[in-house]
């Protein structure tokens, strides 16, 4: 398995991203407001919090794996 480490502003970034996403489409699958109100709402919210994902991932994937001496240094 691979391992990476990660700094705070890049797990916040990354809980930021998925609970866009997670409140879009709840507003999507939400029955309180209107029809125009759920879809524009939602249908913004899904589109920020998935568009915002995919540079975060590249970045991510894009990091060197840690070595197994700095995995040891740190433990």
């Amino acid at each position: 398995m691979k391992e990476r480490k990660f700094s705070l502003p890049e797990i916040i970034l990354i809980a930021g991203t998925r609970v866009v996403l997670g409140v879009g489409i709840g507003l999507l699958l939400s029955r309180r407001l209107s029809r125009a109100q759920r879809k524009s709402g939602g249908l913004a919210l899904a589109l920020v919090g998935g568009l915002s994902t995919i540079p975060l991932a590249i970045s991510i994937a894009g990091k060197r794996n840690a070595s197994a001496s700095e995995l040891q240094a740190a433990a």
